[in-house]
């Protein structure tokens, strides 16, 4: 009785019901029950044990032994629980290919929307402010998976996105951005950091290292980007973004960049191919 207790809640972490749970683990302690018999071992409901024993046959954990009445027996654990665990695996593959069908289709109906409303925006749309980190994350996400010849970084912590802790950064290297990160030195550098530098640095992405960075700067092909400003009227350190789209503005950016890449070439600790 003990050790029912103890696993029916599992069962059920699995995916079973209460009921399931019970009926499967009654089934394991008998080589072949009636419904009734197994409703009765099990404290399940009279009316809801044909449910319960369909449900368990369709999910691979018990079968049906035909003899002049018809009983039921426990499918083993090791073979019920790997298959049951598999076929959810493939249900959720299906369902996460259809949703992303239908999200196709209902981006398409807003980007519409959202045309409409580009067309009457203000004048500084080009620009936008934000401080929740989660948005940072966001705007850099989109914006790395669209960059199509450049990122440049001025990455500082506290990261919004750590980029040496990001595969988007590695699939864009591999898909011919020239990617070039000029990281603000650690004070204590761990193994595991220098490791992750010599492993995003052997797929291609140009990193080096200064001592101190004046701000935080993520710029994609010259035109896009984010920027991070220390907020200085407030004590406790917080960063304010600033999301831009516009070509001058980006193009004084690339060049602020440039000027930090180039001195920071001879003096500095760089892990870099470029």
């Amino acid at each position: 009785m003990a050790n029912f207790e103890r696993l029916w809640p599992k069962l059920q972490q699995l995916g079973l019901n209460a009921y399931e749970a019970r009926t499967y683990l009654v089934l394991l302690g008998h080589p072949r029950f009636k419904a009734m018999e197994a409703a009765a071992r099990a404290s399940v409901p009279r009316q809801k044990i044909y449910e319960v024993l369909d449900s368990l046959l369709e999910k691979g954990f018990a079968e049906v032994l035909q003899e002049k009445t018809k009983s039921f027996s426990a499918v083993e654990p090791s073979i019920a629980i790997p298959a049951y665990l598999a076929r959810k695996e493939r249900d959720f593959a299906e369902q996460l290919r259809e949703s992303r069908s239908r999200a196709s289709l209902v981006i398409q109906d807003l980007e519409e929307l959202c045309g409409s409303g580009i067309a009457e925006r203000g004048n500084l749309d080009y620009v936008r402010l934000f401080n929740e980190t989660a948005q940072t994350a966001m705007h850099f996400r989109s914006m790395l998976e669209r960059a199509q010849s450049e990122y440049v970084e001025f990455a500082r912590p506290p990261y919004a996105v750590d980029p040496l802790d990001e595969q988007l950064v590695k699939e864009a290297c591999a898909r011919g951005v020239r990617i070039r990160l000029l990281m603000e030195e650690h004070h204590e550098i761990s193994e595991g950091y220098r490791e992750r530098l010599c492993e995003y640095a052997a797929t291609g992405v140009e990193i080096r290292q200064v001592s101190e960075l004046p701000m935080k700067l993520a710029l994609f092909d010259g035109t896009r980007g984010i920027l991070a400003l220390l907020d200085p009227l407030i004590t406790k350190q917080s960063w304010t973004s600033v999301w831009f789209d516009h070509r001058g503005f980006g193009s004084a950016m690339a060049e602020l960049f440039d000027s930090r890449w180039s001195a920071a070439k001879a003096g500095s600790a760089a892990i870099t191919n470029g």
